[in-house]
């Protein structure tokens, strides 16, 4: 499906320059490979998020603080 995605100038140019370095005429084939792997780790993120909030009332005060640590490192991941 063709769409229109605003890119900066430099961003343009470091595709360009790898899909070259790849071989590749356009850079169409290295934005879906991002996209892929963006959607699969947010999957992922969702996933563990959710299995957290599953147990939640479910720990005692240890597996409760490292809960609130990884959650504070899967949102830090998200900016």
């Amino acid at each position: 499906m063709r769409t229109t995605v605003e890119i900066s100038d430099s961003q343009r140019a470091r595709l360009l320059k790898l899909a070259a370095e790849r071989g590749e005429k356009g850079f169409s084939q290295l934005v879906r490979e991002a996209l892929d792997q963006y959607l699969e780790a947010d999957a992922e993120r969702t996933a563990r998020v959710n299995t957290a909030l599953s147990a939640i009332g479910s720990f005692n005060g240890t597996q409760a603080d490292r809960l609130a640590a990884e959650v504070r490192r899967l949102r830090a991941t998200r900016r």
